[in-house]
């Protein structure tokens, strides 16, 4: 653009521009000396007071508070001749860094706290400021948002009808707005005038507050609600982000509780506005993008059916430290001093009832946490019928769609709202205190109400509300209005089915409202806005709340204990330690029954929890435990199982606890066999923390403050084709990696040593989720026999399955190992490895001394090994990882594509790894960005792992139990996470 030059010189800038987007003015990137610059040239015809606005409310505000994200003016405004000869005022501003908030891709709930802080910031430093501009009508001050009213016919239907609604609420609220003071605001703090910046070195930061052209004079409320409409927007728990939003902005910038009810039908009347506005521009201008870019992310929160107002507006209450309503604090304080002089609910005493246990940590109830059956929800309490439930008690019983989410690792309501009290069907239910029935019938469907009923109970600190629950159905006779007196038996406990499917109980929930759902059960992560909407009804049993209220572990004592009397060396996993009680297949749950999708615990590899394996635990334990100085049949069964799934000759067997103890023990055979100590390994791998084991382990004795290597150990490199000294464009890359051997035997002999053999994880997992070039292992193997040592194949990590088309990974190399370790995943989570060798070995080693280990091999061991390999086999298992696997690997390359930061993608069935680059020429390792994804995968409930030299491969290696739902989760979260850091 030549005629841009003018401009261009006056401010001294580079020629080279970039248009950027805008409703009305023109808007360029460009740089001079000092760095980047935005050009902004106004409209023609623009009156230049406008500018000088902007320009003021800027210095005025940078005065006010000098640390705000404000941009920088850079010299005076300047007026020049555009390609048709009219007059252009353009003026420049030192750019900011970030990227527009409308980019960032799940915002958290931390950075639009600090958002809102900001926001309230920049509210308090416009104070003072004036200008008669601020005066101007204009279609984006929300207070005279009742424009679109005369443009309704761009819509129809029921988004006419929608629109219409809100218009008659804002109505409603008008002459409250009108008496609100007034002061300079901002007025357009949508998501592309927010700049951010996001980055794995230090959290997410507001960076910028750009664009004052829509500036005007309003309630600063109207200011806070144009924020929260577009920060909210496309949010999965819009309730949240909303909350988290105003309690920053109430922070530095207080909201009174007038303001905070005029809040929401304010962020819908902007939104509707804004859809409004969009619909009539697209019709001038439908090739702009700009004018419609928020449009349909506005009417997905419109539309949305399960916002609640009045829910809305206790929560933003509760963020700013207000009572839900305002009479709660009262009705609290009245329902306290009359506790112990309330009517009897039922005639048996409950003071004598035993509380029960129904929390994710105290219940094996459901034993499937994703599907409570008919005769579990049936069976609650049928030992003791009479007992009571918790308030506030996360339980993974309530497992049907009104409770759970679109997946598996969705959200899920699990924490108790009521008390409930177990007795026997048809037990008469009395009023504690007089009250009127609000309504009464029977919700049908497993796992609901059954028969309910509400009261309302008018007191002298004002009203409450009762819900009765799972009652028979009896209880529809009663009519609304209809007087229940204090004493008076007014329903009775259901039975099935009439109660919803449970055994029989009241459930006995108190609220400040006759809420429109009277929701039971609670989303952990909305327990404190839900406890306290719906708080402990305990006083209407007259017994203490904490009778009834669950105590959750205080995690951070855990922590803290932990840190002073564990070693600070055994770490914990992620940046925010997580705490689990409970699994199932490949899931996890915390104490508030949150699932996680565990995709990176190789231990369960038929799953969590799986019932055969309890199963057998529990029946051997009642039979006897005893060692391998005894005959046992488990033991035969077990070892003849494992030798049908191993090569002919790999027939001997020895049980051990761990794969450490398995890998001392195969050194000690190949010592015995050989009469060499020496051994060759890869550099970086591990193989266990004995002492023995760390001597052959690089990945360990390499660290600072470790011995080092001992001189009978040679190492050669891991058969890295991707990022090691030979790659995979070379066809001889198997064959020079095995080459590496002759260096080894050659220092082997230079030291007078004598060899022992080669022992290396068939596929290197701590060296990076590495698959060794074909032919690797055959030459390797080769030389290592032709010198007289022998093969040991760790396979801890890839053995039993887990690669899919394959059962051991030595067979996807084509050979036949000396002596096969097995570990930790062969006990399913029990300590149990093996050993596997040939007889000949085994012969030579028997001449040395006796071999025993006190628990390996025992009945229990031998039993859940067995169950673990017929489980693999039976419920196919290692078809699964063949499946599965190749989902995962063609979901991973298809972000290959998407992010550089990718720069490999490996692996076979469930054994995968993620390189992450820098640079993908140099194939630099990304180590932080590898952090940032494990973590952020975390914060989304999915826990993954890293490993390699740099630590930046990300390793995936779930129990074999993973699904299609599963593995997408995983893809779909590692695509946010690293677009996170794209840029």
């Amino acid at each position: 653009m030549d005629w841009l030059k003018p401009a261009m010189d006056h401010f001294r800038l580079r020629p080279e521009t970039e248009r950027l987007g805008g409703e009305y003015d023109l808007n360029f990137r460009a740089t001079d000396d000092d760095g980047p610059v935005i050009l902004k040239v106004m409209r023609d015809g623009c009156d230049p007071a406008l500018v000088g606005m902007q320009i003021g409310a800027i210095n005025h505000a940078r005065a006010m508070d000098p640390d705000l994200p404000l941009p920088a003016i850079i010299g005076a405004p300047f007026s020049f001749p555009d390609d048709a000869g009219a007059q252009r005022l353009g003026w420049a501003q030192r750019a900011l860094p970030g990227r527009p908030f409308a980019e960032v891709v799940e915002p958290s709930l931390p950075l639009l706290h600090d958002l809102g802080a900001m926001a309230g910031r920049l509210s308090q430093a416009l104070r003072g400021f004036d200008h008669p501009l601020l005066d101007r009508a204009q279609k984006w001050q929300l207070t005279e948002a009742g424009w679109i009213r005369d443009h309704l016919h761009v819509l129809s239907g029921a988004r006419r009808a929608l629109v219409e609604g809100i218009l008659a609420a804002f109505d409603a609220l008008r002459p409250t707005l009108d008496t609100l003071p007034r002061q300079a605001v901002h007025n357009d703090l949508n998501d592309w005038n927010i700049l951010i910046c996001q980055g794995i070195a230090a959290p997410s930061a507001v960076t910028g507050l750009i664009d004052f052209g829509d500036m005007t004079r309003a309630p600063v409320v109207t200011d806070l609600a144009i924020l929260a409409a577009y920060a909210i927007l496309d949010r999965d728990d819009p309730e949240a982000a909303l909350a988290a939003l105003v309690a920053g902005y109430h922070g530095t910038c207080p909201v009174g509780e007038g303001d905070l009810a005029l809040l929401w039908p304010l962020i819908r009347m902007r939104l509707a506005v804004s859809v409004v506005n969009s619909t009539i521009e697209a019709a001038g201008r439908p090739d702009d993008p700009y004018v419609t870019i928020s449009q349909a992310p506005a009417w997905r929160l419109l539309e949305r059916g399960d916002l609640d107002p009045a829910r809305i507006l206790a929560r933003l209450r509760l963020a700013c430290g207000l009572p839900v309503v305002p009479e709660a604090p009262a009705i609290l304080g009245w329902l306290d001093a009359m506790r112990g002089t309330f009517a009897p609910v039922i005639t048996d005493d409950i003071t004598r009832f035993p509380v029960g246990d129904l929390s994710v940590s105290g219940s094996l109830c459901p034993e499937n946490p994703f599907a409570l059956s008919p005769d579990e929800a049936a069976g609650l309490g049928r030992a003791d019928t009479r007992w009571l439930g918790r308030y506030g008690e996360p339980r993974l019983i309530y497992t049907e769609p009104a409770f759970t989410g679109a997946t598996k690792s969705a959200t899920r309501r699990t924490v108790h709202l009521g008390v409930d009290l177990f007795a026997p069907a048809g037990t008469a239910l009395h009023a504690p205190l007089d009250g009127r029935v609000v309504r009464a019938g029977v919700e049908d469907g497993a796992q609901g109400y059954g028969g309910m009923v509400v009261l309302r109970h008018d007191t002298q600190a004002g009203s409450l509300y009762t819900l009765w629950g799972h009652l028979a159905a009896g209880c529809a006779r009663l009519k609304p209005g209809q007087r229940i007196a204090a004493g008076e038996a007014f329903a009775h406990v259901g039975d099935l089915p009439e109660n919803g499917g449970w055994a029989p109980h009241l459930h006995l929930q108190l609220g400040f409202a006759d809420d429109p759902d009277w929701d039971g059960v609670a989303d952990p992560d909305a327990r404190e806005l839900q406890m306290a909407r719906f708080p402990n009804p305990a006083a209407l049993l007259n017994l203490p709340d904490a009778h009834l209220a669950f105590a959750p572990e205080p995690e951070a004592d855990l922590l803290a204990y932990r840190n002073a009397h564990f070693a600070r060396n055994l770490k914990l996993s992620y940046q925010k330690p997580v705490m689990f009680l409970r699994g199932w297949k490949h899931h996890l749950f915390d104490q508030w029954g949150r699932p996680y999708l565990d995709a990176y615990n190789n231990v369960p590899h038929v799953g969590h929890a799986h019932p055969r394996i309890r199963a057998v635990a529990a029946d051997q334990l009642g039979r006897m435990n005893a060692n391998t100085r005894y005959l046992h049949p488990a033991q035969r069964a077990f070892a003849e199982k494992l030798t049908s799934k191993m090569p002919e000759g790999l027939n001997v067997c020895f049980f051990v606890n761990s794969g450490s103890e398995a890998n001392e023990l195969a050194l000690r055979l190949a010592r015995a066999a050989t009469g060499g100590h020496d051994i060759v390994t890869p550099d970086h791998g591990y193989h266990g923390n004995t002492t023995g084991c760390i001597d052959i382990s690089a990945y360990k004795f390499a660290k600072p403050g470790m011995d080092g290597r001992k001189p009978w150990v040679h190492l050669v490199d891991v058969a890295d084709d991707y990022r090691g000294r030979f790659r995979a464009d070379d066809p001889t890359c198997a064959q020079r990696y095995a080459a590496q051997i002759d260096g080894a035997l050659k220092e082997v002999t230079t030291r007078g040593g004598r060899l022992a053999g080669f022992i290396c994880e068939t596929f290197p997992s701590v060296g990076g989720q590495i698959i060794p070039p074909k032919g690797y292992l055959a030459g390797v193997y080769d030389r290592i026999r032709a010198a007289g040592g022998i093969c040991i194949a760790d396979e801890v990590q890839t053995g039993l399955g887990r690669l899919g088309d394959y059962y051991f990974a030595f067979e996807q190399q084509g050979v036949v190992p000396d002596i096969v370790v097995l570990g930790k995943p062969i006990g399913n989570g029990h300590p149990l490895a093996a050993v596997v060798t040939t007889a000949e070995i085994a012969a030579r080693f028997a001449k040395g001394a006796e071999y025993f280990s006190t628990f390996g091999g025992s009945n229990l061991s031998c039993r859940i090994g067995r169950e673990v390999l017929d489980i693999v086999d039976e419920e196919d298992l290692q078809g699964n990882a063949a499946r599965t696997g190749a989902r995962l690997l063609s979901g991973l390359r298809a972000l290959l594509n998407r992010h550089e930061a990718i720069g490999e993608v490996r692996g076979m069935g469930l054994f995968t790894g993620v390189d992450l680059v820098e640079d993908r020429e140099t194939r630099a390792p990304a180590t932080r960005i590898a952090d940032h994804a494990i973590n952020r995968l975390r914060e989304m409930r999915i826990l993954i792992g890293r490993e390699g030299p740099a630590d930046n491969v990300l390793k995936i290696r779930p129990p074999l139990t993973i699904d299609a739902e599963g593995v997408d989760l995983i893809c779909a979260a590692l695509d946010t996470a690293l677009s996170e850091v794209a840029r």
